[in-house]
């Protein structure tokens, strides 16, 4: 499980880090920083709804905070 979310993190830090190598590069000429910024919101939503989904299914557990 750590595996998937690190790697999952780091295409996200990926995807942002080449939309500002776009963003910087072609100063607004083509819509490459735009789709770079898509895939990471892809992603995103992606890693969120995979922890949502192995919560549901007990492969991780909350541990939340103990209130005293």
């Amino acid at each position: 499980m750590r595996v998937v979310v690190i790697l999952a993190f780091l295409g996200i830090v990926g995807s942002l880090a080449s939309a500002l190598f776009y963003l910087m590069r072609d100063k607004g000429g083509t819509n490459r920083t735009v789709n770079a910024l898509t895939v990471r919101i892809g992603l995103s939503i992606a890693l969120f709804l995979f922890v949502l989904f192995a919560h549901h299914m007990g492969w991780i557990q909350s541990t939340g905070i103990a209130a005293h």
